[in-house]
């Protein structure tokens, strides 16, 4: 039987292994170009924006903090409109978690993006961006600690 101690320290390492799971199924190679091709001329090559497209840098995984955020980063226009098939969709959006969004992913880490999730979403992308992304911060904020130290 575990201890409680050794229960808890196993539960920590539940997030770092779903981050290894993430990340062996991210062709490297492949979603760095993507994101080359599709992304970067609008979100920088480091993910920090310009203008006045928002940043994905330290700020992207704050949107991991429900239901309703994770579901923007696949309707908004440059996402859901995207050429790319939904496959390389939701490995383009697990790559860039994994190397732009830094400490802002839940702590208790999250659930990868799956070519199903990414299909069904991209069906309904948003018209209106700026108001209804504003609504998800503002809720994420108001529930979470982490969020607003984000945004």
């Amino acid at each position: 039987m575990l201890s409680h101690r050794r229960a808890c320290h196993l539960l920590m390492l539940v997030p770092m292994l779903v981050m290894d799971a993430v990340y062996a199924e991210i062709n490297d190679a492949r979603a760095r170009y993507h994101y080359q091709m599709f992304c970067q001329g609008c979100h920088t090559p480091d993910g920090s924006g310009a203008n006045a497209v928002p940043a994905l840098k330290d700020r992207m995984g704050f949107f991991l903090n429900s239901q309703r955020g994770r579901e923007f980063l696949v309707r908004v226009p440059g996402s859901a409109t995207s050429k790319l098939s939904s496959s390389a969709l939701a490995e383009v959006l697990n790559w860039c978690l994994l190397n732009f969004a830094g400490t802002s992913v839940p702590s208790s880490g999250y659930v990868p993006y799956t070519e199903e999730e990414v299909d069904r979403l991209r069906q309904d992308p948003l018209q209106e961006i700026i108001q209804h992304r504003a609504s998800v911060i503002a809720e994420i904020a108001a529930q979470s600690p982490q969020g607003a130290q984000h945004e």
